[in-house]
């Protein structure tokens, strides 16, 4: 009879990911929940069509965890975002005064039966309300366009975000 290691999915992950990914690794301990009210959230417009940029930033002196998927919801349609690449919630630690980043995708660019919503709700975790923004302050005063939308999990900078948009949805 042999012995042999066998990983949970969550050691998985935080084997196959750098440390800059910001999952906490398997030997540390994910730092505390954020409270919603240390958070701010952000969105903006992106110069590309048919794409929103989002961040949270921790407004306190230490650092706290949020989902590793941002909770995107547009209007009224039944759920959110899909995360690209695919996965499950899990932890993602944004140090004390940091922030973290995300790109969302709001509709398939060969979609031709879109939706059109008046607003955009983003929030780091799946247990928070979040924050909205008319479709307006995102710079599409006719509504926001959606069709199959999907977000990128957190990075470390904007630039990231938008490159893993590229790579998963290019």
């Amino acid at each position: 009879m042999s012995i042999r290691t066998v990983l949970t999915l969550p050691a998985v992950l935080a084997l196959a990911l750098p440390a800059s990914a910001g999952v906490a690794s398997a030997s540390s301990a994910a730092p505390p929940a954020c409270r919603e009210s240390a958070l701010t959230v952000a969105a903006h417009a992106s110069d590309r069509p048919g794409t929103v940029r989002i961040s949270i930033t921790n407004r306190t002196r230490h650092a706290c965890a949020v989902d590793r998927i941002p909770t995107v919801v547009f209007g009224d349609l039944d759920g959110p975002a899909r995360p690209v690449p695919e996965g499950t919630s899990g932890p993602y630690s944004v140090s004390a005064g940091g922030s973290a980043y995300a790109a969302v995708r709001t509709l398939d660019p060969d979609a031709t039966d879109l939706r059109v919503v008046d607003r955009l709700t983003v929030a780091g975790s799946p247990a928070h309300r979040g924050r909205t923004f008319d479709a307006a302050s995102l710079g599409s005063p006719d509504g926001i366009q959606v069709w199959e939308p999907v977000t990128t999990w957190w990075h470390r900078s904007q630039a990231t975000a938008d490159a893993a948009l590229d790579r998963y949805t290019g």
